[in-house]
């Protein structure tokens, strides 16, 4: 029992767990990439175009986009973690009738309802991540929501891989399935992990919110000089925001809000805006523009993008907390655009209108230096993305906004997250169907777009408490983001959070001086 009580008092063990929330979303993902060239799918649903597809998989952001609004009301009043818990419940029904399904209206029930569940736990679990972990470790543990997405895809597409030797429907329920089994042991698991600290403290369960500080932070012990320093900081910011926090959403237009509920939206807007989940979505359909058109070689090259997706996000994990948002995000979306105009180069000047599978699309044949450097560059995107914007994107909004209006906050951003991914989803198949290799040359420019808008108005944010973030804007740097002074907010719990004091260190410094 003791052994269990530290497990569930690891700040590491809580917030990894709760990332298998994020990993659904990856389930999603590739349930449905590995399924857009299964005869047996195309005959159940009697192989659907273009637009039928786009409406198909839009279906389940769709839903994600009702969850996440859904998270502003739940979040507050139920908690973080009964919130997480009720996800994972919600993901297995819609599993079940996603696995069950006959037609496409039940096809698309199943994946709205799953889609409440991913909306639901893409919003809460990073709040959730950001409100148990000191700032040292907060960026690093956040980000491990999208490695987690990275290993759902991955996972789930190796299972359609294996499926798809199946003879028979079998091929594409089985995994369908399979991917309720994750979210059974979110919910179940959640029920051993303990409530946000922060969030306890605003219901008025004071003794409860120390004891989850002290175990998180200070080995049980609540004297601990940082345990201590926390709450007082927690404590303060608190009483302060029930006197001047949110009531309502209206409250996100009081002054100092807006700003950030903008950076925060637009910095989802821009991750999907930047191609990645259209790549993820819609792979089969890039490699086969790309000339690679055998079914078992085009599943194979998928697979290789998937493990890149995976891999690369490490390195984002391991040192999110020291390259800082900043420059991450500045290299990410320009690496990202110049991939993509490569990509649409490539297949422009190399490709044209071809009959592949019975449909017409825009295909690259007979050349297969073009086709591999298509294909090369999509995986240099990809990688790109892991390593930069994927996990700063979710990191970054949950680091943006104070205690009361955190809640209705992220998941308005969360939800900005969905309603691009539901139009994008949507619109991609009718748009490779028409414009082709100009689809990427689109992507490509809003990537520079946001490097633009990232460069001017978006501050620095690494090793910083929540509640010292509150000193960054009020600066008022809003085009001059990079002028932010990078002393403010460096309080004594900063110094604290790395193990020693940089108080202690100068004193040392003194008195070797002296001696």
């Amino acid at each position: 029992m003791k052994y269990s009580a530290r497990i569930a008092s690891n700040p590491y063990v809580v917030g990894s767990f709760a990332c298998i929330g994020g990993g659904l979303f990856g389930l999603d993902i590739s349930s449905m990439s590995g399924v857009l060239s299964n005869q047996y799918y195309l005959n159940q649903f009697h192989h659907p175009g273009s637009g039928a597809q786009g409406a198909i998989v839009a279906s389940m952001p769709a839903g994600s986009f009702i969850g996440a609004l859904a998270v502003t009301q739940l979040a507050d009043r139920m908690g973080r973690k009964p919130t997480i818990i009720l996800a994972g419940l919600i993901w297995v029904i819609g599993s079940i009738l996603q696995c069950a399904s006959v037609n496409r209206g039940m096809l698309v029930a199943g994946r709205i309802i799953s889609g409440i569940s991913v909306g639901l736990s893409s919003a809460v679990v990073p709040i959730y991540q950001s409100e148990i972990t000191a700032p040292s470790i907060r960026g690093r543990i956040v980000s491990l929501q999208q490695w987690s997405i990275t290993w759902g895809i991955l996972i789930q597409y190796f299972i359609q891989f294996g499926c798809s030797y199946i003879q028979g429907v079998a091929s594409f329920r089985i995994p369908w399935g399979l991917q309720m089994i994750p979210a059974i042991i979110l919910s179940f698991g959640m029920l051993f992990f303990p409530e946000s600290p922060r969030w306890l403290f605003d219901q008025g369960r004071e003794g409860e919110a120390l004891q989850v500080l002290a175990d998180l932070h200070g080995r049980g012990d609540k004297s601990d000089e940082l345990v201590v320093l926390e709450y007082e900081e927690i404590k303060e910011q608190v009483i302060f925001e029930r006197n001047e926090g949110a009531k309502s959403y209206l409250d996100l237009l009081k002054p100092g809000n807006p700003r950030r509920v903008f950076l925060g939206c637009a910095l989802q807007m821009w991750s999907q805006l930047s191609g990645m989940n259209v790549m993820m979505y819609y792979i089969v359909y890039v490699f086969q523009g790309a000339g690679l058109t055998g079914v078992r070689g085009n599943l194979i090259a998928d697979s290789v993008q998937y493990v890149l997706n995976v891999a690369l996000t490490v390195p984002a994990i391991l040192y999110i907390d020291k390259w800082g948002r900043r420059p991450m995000l500045l290299a990410g979306t320009l690496l990202m655009g110049f991939w993509l105009f490569l990509v649409g180069g490539l297949q422009g000047r190399f490709g044209h209108w071809g009959i592949v599978n019975g449909a017409q699309i825009w295909v690259v044949e007979n050349n297969d230096a073009a086709t591999k450097a298509i294909i090369v560059s999509s995986y240099l995107f990809v990688c790109s993305f892991a390593i930069t914007m994927g996990p700063v994107s979710w990191t970054y909004p949950a680091e943006l906004f104070p205690l009361k209006i955190r809640g209705k906050a992220v998941s308005l951003a969360t939800a900005t997250n969905w309603l691009f991914n539901f139009s994008l989803a949507y619109a991609v198949p009718p748009g490779l169907n028409s414009i082709a290799w100009k689809t990427y040359f689109i992507f490509g420019t809003f990537n520079f777009a946001a490097f633009v808008h990232i460069f001017f108005m978006y501050p620095e944010t690494v090793g910083r408490s929540l509640e010292e973030v509150e000193e960054i804007f009020q600066q008022g740097h809003v085009f001059t983001a990079w002028a932010i002074d990078k002393n403010v907010g460096k309080k004594t719990l900063h110094d604290l959070v790395g193990g020693k004091p940089k108080r202690s260190e100068s004193v040392d410094e003194e008195e070797k001086e002296k001696a």
